[in-house]
């Protein structure tokens, strides 16, 4: 017995000297900066999964290897066995240690492991790192359509002005420089003239080109400089990323003296790149001669479709529909074909010449250069989001100052009619609880599995229409990004419905993916109970619905929300109702982070299992004292000091 003690013993003491050693040699764990930025998933599926599971894994595996093993910040890895290969790489920033970018490595390969099984393309984009995998070469690409930003929540404190300045300044000089630096990565870190300082990044795939770098990085500076006056940003693209915060990202001693890369070449240089580019240039007409011949005689291989979830080559444009035909197909935009008055325009029905019916929106965004420069862009991009409980964008058409989008036609038109309207009481249990899931999975796609994140701004239930399956389809998803920048949401009709609307958004303009959960919430609570939200219940001591929802909940009396269309008890499940509405009561949370993602919300809706120790906290809009609620009956328009009062007319409204 005492031997085996011993032995035991022995065993845990080896295995805490190798752990310890190779601890030792990685680096103390830090910060892998797994904040997750953005995540993209192909449409198209492996054509054989059992041999594309083995290429992934095979890459992923080298991978791995290069960067444990290897100490390596930047790898590249192919798999081409059989029909499905597959192409990988995985970069972290320059800054961090081998053991924050190998734990980087491990939370990025779980993440894009959440892509549907079999897609052949799939990339993950985090502070620390980024890993993509594709069933094409993709190595030499750097921007694509699809690059983005994201922005911090808060505002440069005092001088504002000098705080632009000096951020455009550092951005701008980390685009030309990074290109020229062995590597493609460069940090500065630069003084605020009011104290504090302004720490940067810039980092290109080390497979680039020097000109394809810039031309990334020009992307990336015309995308992140619209963050600024904001203390933070982040642009990101197929091939590189920029970052700036007032807070350190990193040490202070990770900076790169970029200055030697901001200066220009001198006169001999000058005359040897003139010299040397008109040789160069009769050489290169000689060989693209040559090359345009050879290449007539051959014809380009098909190729695998593209899992290119950063949009080049997936995107398609929107069909073009002639203004004349429209205008014929909606009887002269009549009153007599207006399905509805939408906060982004009215919409009306058609009937096109070769008999399909379609759902025509004539948008309002007034006059603006972004309309005019981003239209084309934003609508092609809305185009290419498909999914089975998003409305399908089937076309666009510009004639003017016109702008007129066209979708496919829901004959069953929208939730509230059969909520509120019409048809008020006709949907049964089991179909609530399917357009609640299918919502759920539709915001979800958008925020999470789109190649670009879309928050929708306006969740509500004239914006969910209802197929001939009665199925959910959200509409005017993506319109919000035609909006001119300058349009805030306080100031314009378009991007939100008070009562909907997430506090922080309308109170603060702050925005973010929960503003949708938020609105979503709300509408889950509409669909249980048949009232809406700003509907005054007179019958329950004037008690508006979140409020009504949130008492009973304090109480267990969750079922007393219960729509009383639903007469029989027996046609739904007690449980399963009293956890929707805890769900619900977990999107309206008054804090936007404890409000769960719509990726949650629709396994918690899935789970067969309740929420456990899962508890909502109170919503901003329970205490409404009678003084605010009487004005709020009188008058829409007045305003007052008091910031819970002005909450609660909000949600009055």
């Amino acid at each position: 017995m005492v031997v085996q003690v011993q032995h035991n013993l022995l065993l845990v003491i080896t295995f805490l000297m190798l752990l310890w050693s190779w601890w030792s040699l990685l680096g103390a764990l830090g910060d892998p900066q797994t904040h997750l930025i953005n995540k993209g998933c192909s449409q198209y599926n492996a054509t054989d999964l059992s041999n594309f599971n083995q290429n992934l894994n095979a890459t992923l595996d080298d991978l791995r290897a290069q960067v444990s093993n290897q100490s390596k910040h930047f790898a590249t890895a192919q798999e081409a066995r059989g029909a499905d290969p597959v192409y990988a790489m995985f970069q972290c920033r320059n800054y961090l240690s081998t053991a924050d970018c190998a734990a980087c490595f491990v939370v990025a390969t779980a993440q894009i492991r959440n892509c549907s099984a079999g897609a052949n393309g799939a990339r993950v984009i985090y502070d620390g790192c980024f890993l993509r995998y594709e069933s094409n070469g993709f190595f030499d690409q750097t921007t694509l359509a699809g690059n983005s930003m994201i922005c911090g929540n808060q505002t440069a404190v005092g001088a504002t002005t000098s705080f632009n300045t000096t951020a455009q300044q550092v951005l701008m000089e980390l685009q030309i420089a990074t290109p020229k630096i062995t590597g493609f990565f460069a940090a500065t870190k630069t003084q605020l003239a009011g104290g504090g300082a302004i720490y940067a990044i810039a980092q290109c795939a080390e497979t680039a080109t020097e000109s394809a770098c810039l031309d990334c990085l020009t992307v990336g500076y015309n995308n992140i400089h619209i963050c600024l006056p904001n203390t933070d940003g982040r642009a990101f693209d197929a091939g590189c990323f920029m970052r700036y915060s007032e807070t350190a990202f990193f040490a202070d001693n990770q900076t790169i003296d970029i200055t030697p890369f901001l200066k220009q070449g001198g006169s001999s240089n000058k005359k040897g790149a003139i010299i040397g580019g008109v040789v160069g240039g009769v050489g290169l007409v000689v060989i693209l001669l040559a090359l345009f011949g050879l290449l007539r005689r051959y014809k380009k291989p098909k190729r695998v479709p593209r899992g290119d979830i950063l949009g080049a080559t997936e995107l398609k444009g929107p069909v073009p529909y002639r203004y004349k035909d429209l205008k014929t197909a909606t009887k002269n935009f009549s009153d007599e074909n207006k399905l509805g008055e939408g906060g982004f325009g009215d919409v009306y029905k058609g009937t096109l010449k070769n008999g399909k019916i379609v759902a025509v929106k004539k948008l309002i965004l007034g006059q603006s250069g972004k309309m005019d420069e981003q239209f084309e862009s934003e609508v092609k991009l809305i185009s290419n989001v498909h999914h089975k409980n998003l409305v399908r964008l089937l076309g666009c058409c510009s004639k003017g100052q016109e702008r007129i989008l066209v979708y496919e036609y829901m004959a069953n038109k929208s939730l509230d009619r059969f909520l509120f309207g019409e048809n008020k009481g006709s949907l049964n249990w089991k179909q609530r609880y399917d357009i609640i899931l299918g919502t759920a999975k539709g915001l979800a796609y958008l925020h999470e599995d789109f190649h670009v994140c879309i928050i929708h701004r306006d969740i509500k239930t004239s914006n969910i229409l209802l197929d001939d399956e009665m199925q959910p389809r959200i509409a005017d998803f993506g319109l919000a990004r035609l909006l001119p920048e300058d349009q805030s949401h306080l100031s314009t009709r378009f991007a939100g419905t008070l009562g909907y609307t997430a506090p922080e958004y309308a109170i603060h303009g702050q925005l973010s993916e929960k503003a949708d959960a938020y609105s979503f919430g709300v509408v889950v609570l509409e669909i249980i109970s048949g009232q809406k939200s700003s509907e005054l219940r007179t019958d329950t001591d004037g008690e508006f619905l979140l409020q009504r929802a949130w008492k009973l909940y304090v109480q267990d009396m969750h079922l007393e929300l219960v729509d009383k269309t639903l007469l029989d008890p027996e046609d739904y499940d007690a449980e399963e109702v009293k956890k929707i509405i805890e769900i619900a009561l977990l999107c309206t949370q008054a804090s936007a982070a404890a409000r769960p993602t719509m990726s949650e919300i629709v396994a918690f809706l899935k789970s067969k299992n309740s929420l456990g120790q899962i508890r909502p906290s109170m919503p901003v809009f329970v205490e409404t004292n009678l003084r605010t609620r009487a004005e709020t009956s009188t008058s829409t328009g007045s305003s007052t000091s008091n910031a819970t009062a002005s909450i609660s007319m909000l949600s009055a409204r």
